[in-house]
């Protein structure tokens, strides 16, 4: 069973800055890709960003320019660097690995917990 863990949430003023990680029960590298999502209170669980094994990467529009997602192979971590935080940018962050069949049906998704990010005004 693969499991990802996610760390570095927090409370952060208005225009701060937090570094999310997550770690995996296998080799980051195994995944397809890896990802960062988030849900606010309410509302429906949307993509941060996401990573692909060759490097490939998509940025939400909301981020772009603010947060930079990064994969550590060697440390087996997935990062998210957020800066200039936002009130909106609150909600709980989940990290998200990917593998990825020639077909569909046999594509798996993992998730993580999440970890709560609250950003003050």
């Amino acid at each position: 069973q693969v499991q990802l863990w996610e760390s570095g949430g927090g409370l952060v003023q208005t225009g701060g800055s937090l570094r999310l990680s997550c770690s995996a029960s296998t080799r980051v590298s195994n995944f397809d890709v890896m990802g960062w999502y988030r849900q606010a209170p309410g509302k429906q669980r949307e993509l941060v960003a996401k990573i692909t094994s060759v490097g490939s990467i998509n940025y939400a529009d909301f981020v772009k320019g603010r947060f930079t997602i990064s994969r550590d192979n060697a440390q087996n971590t997935l990062f998210l660097d957020m800066n200039s935080l936002q009130p909106e940018d609150t909600a709980v962050y989940y990290c998200n690995g990917g593998t990825r069949a020639r077909s569909p049906k046999y594509d798996r998704d993992y998730w993580g917990q999440g970890t709560q990010v609250t950003v003050s005004s």
